[in-house]
Order: C-alpha cells, then structure tokens, then sequence
C-alpha cells in the first residue's frame, strides 16, 4: 500500500483502528498537525480524544516522496533503537505503535510526546535554561556511556561502520559533487595517515548533538535522530558533539555550545569506568566537522537535482566554506 499525502482528515479516518493501541481508551483524534523540524522525516503531533482528556502523540514518518537513504537506517530499525534506549533508562519517547502497511500511512511509528525545546540557539542563550546549561555536558556524557552498551544483538540490522569505512563513506559523497576542495582534500588526507587503531565497536548514535537533544529546565529530556546510527567506535559520538557548527555561536563552549570537554569525559568516565582518550575524541571531531562539511555540499548536489525544493537545502549549502575554516583551525592544532 503506497502512503498518501498525510493530513489531518488522513489521520482521523484512521482513528478508530489506531487510537486505541496509543492510548487506552482513545476514540479518535483530537488534532493532528505537522511540527516544525524533521529535515529527514515528518514529524506529525497527533492528540487523541479518551476519556480522561487529549494525550499527544508524535508520529515520525518517512515522506513518501523520500529516496532510500544510503547512510540512514530504516526507520522500523529506528523505532526499535528508540525503544531500546527508553527500557534501558536513556530519555527517549516511549514508542507506541510501529506502523504496518494495513495502517495505510506508509513507514513511520507512533511516540509519546515529550515537552522540551530542541532549537540549539534557544538552548545556549535563553535564560530558561541559564541554570542547567553548566550541568549540561557532564550528564550528556553519562548519556553517551549509557547508550554506548546497549545490546548490539537486539538490532542486527544495524550496519557496522568502522574508522576507514566512515572517511570512504564520506569521501565518496564528496567526489559526487564533483568540485574540488582543497581544504577537504587536506583534511582526508590528514585522517587516512592519522587513523587510531580500532576500537572495540558498540552502538553509536550517529548524531548525538545540541539540537537532537530534547531539553527542559531539568536537563535533557530525550535523545531524538537515531536514523543515523551504526555500529562503531564509541568516540565518534564524543566528538560530534563537540563540532563547532553544533555550538551555535558559544565558540569557547566545545561541547554543544553550552560546556567544556573535561565535563563531557567526566560524566562519561562515571558511567562507564573507561578513560576517555581525549586525543581520540579530537580525531572523531575533525572527521565530524569534515562530515558536516560534505552534508553542506551534498544539499548543493541536491539543488541540482530534479527533487523537490526545500529552502533548508542553500541555507545549508551555503555552510561549507565555514566548516573550511573550522578544519584548518582543528588541523594547525593537530600538527
């Protein structure tokens, strides 16, 4: 079954079959409108009518007009990452429902809304957050250490990615756009010399940074973006959070814009009883900050497509020559 256009109209035919497995009680639905965010998927609020009032929801949906994406995870696998996390104690939504194709929505699946702010500028700069931000990388840390051992055999769909695989992966999508860099030239060639020797893999999340971090005044309520998770070395996810373009301004706050290192690898070591390797860390934060950088020019690619327009994707092309600068400020450190 091909999946529509969604609406809200879509979702209340829908209602009678799928309320009641998000909620007890649910007869329909109260509202459903699209949020803000979502680059790579739709993101829907879905609130339910039961008798004891509305409960939201948030359904995470594949666009159908979407292309299989070489580098994400399918999003059922996603689901199941999600909802791995939550039983292990990580902030995560609850998952509710994985949709079916008899569900008529195409891929995606059901979750429980968390209230939270996920703009990264909000977080490093509004007041609401003025007392929790010192607080912030020491317990994105103890997260990290959290998510690193999940159990890798409850998903074995999860593609395993190690060091020279992600810097192929990388280096491919930059050929494509078929333009020459010689700063990323420099910063491939930097990383195939500089390689560390290979870590024992675990799960990574991929994009674990400020703005996939749902917040509130308390902390981090939940980790959302896993569709680009893998299986590697547990240190690519330290240092991406620390890439400058995921500081949103607050330069002399490497981590997410609202913390310093030494905190990060605290809250991580506390968790895990493991001595972070801080110059292994830097590595995974230039090989980050060169990723961003490709993602820049593959928005560029895509522009020149025939796919639909989307306004985010110049606004993001136009961010590669800033990643430029940043990789020869990490580079003169490193030599």
């Amino acid at each position: 079954m091909s999946a529509p256009s969604l609406d809200r109209d879509a979702v209340a035919a829908l209602a009678p079959r799928l309320a009641p497995r998000l909620a007890p009680g649910a007869t329909g639905v109260a509202e459903a409108r699209q949020l803000s965010g979502g680059a790579s998927q739709e993101l829907w609020l879905v609130a339910l009518e039961t008798p004891s009032g509305p409960v939201r929801t948030v359904l995470r949906r594949k666009p159908p007009q979407r292309a299989a994406s070489e580098l994400a995870i399918a999003i059922e696998t996603e689901a199941l990452l999600i909802a791995l996390a939550h039983d292990a104690g990580v902030p995560s939504p609850r998952v509710l429902h994985t949709l079916t194709p008899d569900d008529g929505l195409g891929a995606g699946f059901f979750m429980s809304f968390v209230d939270g702010e996920a703009l990264g500028g909000r977080i490093v700069r509004d007041e609401a957050f003025a007392a929790v931000r010192p607080k912030l990388a020491r317990q994105c840390g103890e997260i990290l250490a959290h998510i690193h051992v999940l159990p890798r055999q409850r998903v074995p769909e999860l593609p395993a990615k190690d060091t020279a695989r992600v810097i192929d992966e990388l280096e491919q999508a930059y050929r494509a756009e078929d333009w020459p860099r010689p700063v990323f030239s420099l910063a491939f060639r930097w990383l195939r010399q500089s390689m560390p020797p290979p870590a024992l893999a675990t799960i990574v999340h991929g994009d674990f940074r400020n703005g996939n971090l749902l917040m509130g005044p308390d902390g981090v309520r939940a980790v959302l973006d896993w569709e680009l998770a893998h299986a590697g070395d547990p240190m690519e996810d330290l240092g991406w959070i620390c890439v400058n373009s995921w500081r949103f301004g607050m330069i002399d706050k490497p981590v997410g814009g609202f913390g310093v290192r030494e905190d990060l690898f605290a809250g991580y070591e506390a968790v895990s009883g493991a001595k972070v390797d801080a110059a292994r860390v830097r590595f995974w934060e230039i090989v980050g900050t060169l990723r961003w950088g490709v993602i820049c020019t593959m928005s560029g690619v895509l522009l020149r497509g025939e796919g639909p327009f989307a306004i985010e994707r110049p606004m993001i092309a136009r961010r590669a020559s800033e990643t430029e600068l940043d990789l020869l400020n990490l580079l003169e450190g490193a030599a």
